[in-house]
């Protein structure tokens, strides 16, 4: 009896250490979806799914390569393909454990109840951004490619110079529902979750900016295979539902997005 009662820590502690966890480190472009699915994953394999939620670049201490610099533990990456690429070229994934998850379009909302406006054609956008009150985008590559591409193609840089303002860290569309700003844009999968506003639609076709969003393997986790096996079942076909429910696109091609793959 004296031995069985012995035993008891060490099986107790041996099933402890087979427990398998993995942390997961996200942007919000992702995050909808992953919202979603992960809890499936989790049922599935019988595993404890932590959350790290953080921009894909910029220089806030949240950001996921600052986390990582800074020796915050992570299994999975699930970011902006560009700023991936960047990690990779620092060793900071496992080589040959990329995977392309999604795409990403840029959207814009109105505060709910506002009065509509589309954005539908080239000329719609430009005159609803010539009789905005206020512009918001993100200070993401998003936001970027709508401050230094987006006005001056449609030719309004000067005119609206002085009525949009980039939102840092938190969600455009908390802004515009707070009444802060008449319109502002961010990608679809992070406008859609914001209560409180209206989405308008995505980009114009010959104006949009697509970004790709891909996962990889963490260099320093101890679980890599159970990391692959995640990242191959988020990129699944059967998944794919739920990722075009969230605002995201399916990826069409293997390779990664290379003109416009620098979003959050």
């Amino acid at each position: 009896m004296k031995s069985a009662l012995l035993l008891i820590p060490l099986l107790l502690g041996s099933a402890g250490a087979q427990a398998k966890e993995l942390t997961v480190m996200i942007s919000g472009g992702f995050k909808a979806a992953w919202d979603t699915l992960s809890p499936r994953f989790a049922r599935q394999e019988g595993i404890t799914l932590h959350t790290v939620a953080g921009p894909s670049m910029g220089k806030t201490p949240q950001a996921i390569p600052a986390r990582l610099a800074r020796g915050e533990p992570a299994d999975v990456v699930i970011m902006v393909g560009d700023a991936l690429t960047g990690l990779e070229k620092k060793g900071e994934t496992l080589p040959g454990s990329r995977v392309e998850l999604a795409d990403s379009r840029i959207g814009a909302v109105i505060r709910q109840g506002a009065t509509p406006v589309k954005i539908g054609s080239e000329s719609e956008l430009r005159t609803t951004l010539l009789k905005a009150g206020s512009i918001a985008y993100s200070d993401s590559a998003s936001g970027k490619y709508v401050s230094s591409q987006l006005f001056s193609r449609l030719g309004i840089e000067d005119q609206v110079r002085n009525k949009a303002v980039k939102v840092e860290r938190i969600p455009v569309a908390s802004e515009v529902a707070a009444g802060k700003y008449s319109i502002g844009f961010q990608q679809v999968s992070e406008l859609l979750p914001v209560p409180g506003v209206t989405f308008i639609g995505e980009l114009p076709a010959k104006l949009q900016y697509t970004t790709r969003f891909a996962g990889a393997v963490v260099r320093t986790s101890g679980q890599p295979d159970e990391a692959s096996k995640l990242l191959h079942w988020l990129a699944s076909p059967e998944n794919q539902k739920a990722v075009l429910a969230s605002g995201l696109h399916s990826v069409t091609a293997s390779k990664p997005v290379r003109e416009a793959d620098t979003v959050q």
